[in-house]
């Protein structure tokens, strides 16, 4: 595997082949050339690796060529080298942003460290470029990854945004279930009426039922006034119920009436109020499992899962992680009033190899601190040790297990045929997964109860 492309101008030949042999005995791709001129026709701005070139060479001498580079990319990585005479020159254009200088007489481990140095920075800058025109290029920023569970999730939710059924939102602790429920109203004919969310962990057991329901004045001690609850209020547009889980059991009935009559009675008064109304609710739990418990009621749960929408967590979809990283860092920095730092060798090993367990909100928090020059990695947070080889074999594991049920759309004897596997073996390594092929069939995050 190449370490990286270099292009190195000298007009002497011996010179050439000399440094040319070191570079590539160290990895490098390496392109020769005698002028500046034909180092300019060579690399343009996406070049993805550094340029050496010597100070004195007739015609176009290599300080022109680092200024005539630099034009065309000031990122881009420009090592000098210099006679005694020259040094004075060459510490000018560093000034400048040259990236390095090398004087004569040099050993062959300087300048191969200096372009390993050049070249690796060179590959970060490319990185965080791609990423950047992944951002500008991308239509929703609330649904920023290119992975196949993205794309199924975005096709899924533009898909039933505008069926206009009720939707139960599935998502672990910080994946983005009030981004999904955004977009389902945002891409409905509801747009123009009211997105009302409710957090049904957040209030207190008391006062929940007068904020969903309402209530006339009088109905309760301190009812001084008429109350319009968050349903009715809803009336027209879509109603968010979030960590539904978490609503009392005596008012999962009346909501489970609310579903199925599509009016309310607010407390106080025997009027039913007819309602045109979406509900989206969300939950980090099984709510059938919860159901089969007896910890949720069975008939709300399958009267909210006409259809139901499953998040990704970030450990199954890890190569957005740098893209949405990008995103948080950018906006971070615009809000904080800096720049941007580079994205750095230690803080990207840290997004691939971290499992994230507080999903997109903690990789937010992470661009958080990395923008405000905290160190991002070692600010508080849990401490963790470096995954052991076992656990990121089984890391790797998974994701060709699902990257291959995504391509085959689900399909089970295709997805065994091709990784090469006994039927009994696949669905063992899907148990200790903790993968469902059901996640990635047709309408893998869109099932309708039956």
């Amino acid at each position: 595997m190449s370490a990286g492309q270099v292009v190195f101008v000298d007009d002497e030949a011996e010179i050439r082949h000399a440094n040319v042999q070191s570079l590539e005995l160290a990895g490098f791709e390496v392109t020769a050339l005698d002028s500046a001129r034909a180092a300019l026709a060579a690399v343009d701005r996406d070049f993805p690796g550094a340029v050496v070139t010597d100070i004195r060479m007739p015609e176009t001498d290599g300080l022109s060529l680092f200024g005539q580079l630099r034009e065309r990319d000031p990122d881009l990585p420009v090592i000098l080298i210099t006679g005694h005479g020259d040094i004075a020159m060459a510490v000018g254009a560093m000034r400048d942003g040259a990236y390095d200088f090398l004087a004569k007489p040099y050993p062959a481990e300087r300048l191969v460290d200096s372009v390993r140095r050049a070249v690796e920075k060179r590959r970060l800058v490319i990185e965080n470029r791609g990423l950047r025109a992944a951002l500008e290029a991308a239509d929703d920023l609330a649904f920023l990854g290119d992975t196949p569970e993205m794309e199924r999730l975005r096709d899924a939710v533009r898909n039933v945004a505008d069926a206009d059924v009720d939707v139960l939102v599935l998502g672990e602790t910080g994946s983005g279930k009030e981004v999904v429920a955004e977009a389902l109203h945002r891409w409905s004919s509801r747009r123009s009426k009211p997105l009302v969310a409710l957090n049904c962990g957040a209030l207190p057991e008391s006062v929940i039922e007068s904020e969903l329901f309402g209530h006339e004045a009088g109905a309760f001690t301190g009812a001084q006034k008429r109350r319009i609850g968050r349903i009715e209020h809803a009336d027209g547009g879509t109603l968010f119920l979030d960590e539904v889980e978490s609503m009392p059991a005596a008012l999962q009935v009346k909501l489970l009436r609310v579903l199925e009559e599509r009016a309310v009675e607010p407390l106080g008064t025997n009027e039913r109020r007819p309602l045109d109304l979406r509900v989206v609710a969300a939950t980090k739990t099984d709510l059938a499992a919860a159901s089969q418990e007896g910890r949720f009621r069975a008939d709300l749960y399958y009267r909210l899962n006409v259809v139901t929408l499953r998040i990704p967590p970030l450990r199954e979809r890890r190569a957005d992680i740098p893209l949405l990283f990008t995103h948080f860092l950018a906006r971070a920095a615009e809000r904080f009033r800096r720049d941007p730092p580079p994205l750095s060798e230690a803080v990207r090993r840290h997004l691939l190899d971290h499992d994230w367990p507080g999903n997109v909100r903690e990789l937010a928090h992470f661009a958080d601190r990395v923008a405000l020059g905290l160190g991002g990695i070692d600010a508080p947070a849990p401490a963790e040790t470096p995954a052991s080889l076992p656990e990121r074999v089984e890391r790797y594991e998974a994701a060709l297990l699902r990257e291959a049920l995504a391509a085959h759309k689900g399909d089970v004897r295709a997805t065994t045929e091709a990784l090469g596997l006994p039927r009994k073996t696949f669905y063992d390594k899907l148990t200790r997964h903790g993968i469902d092929p059901n996640d990635y069939r047709a309408e893998p995050i869109g099932r309708r109860a039956g």
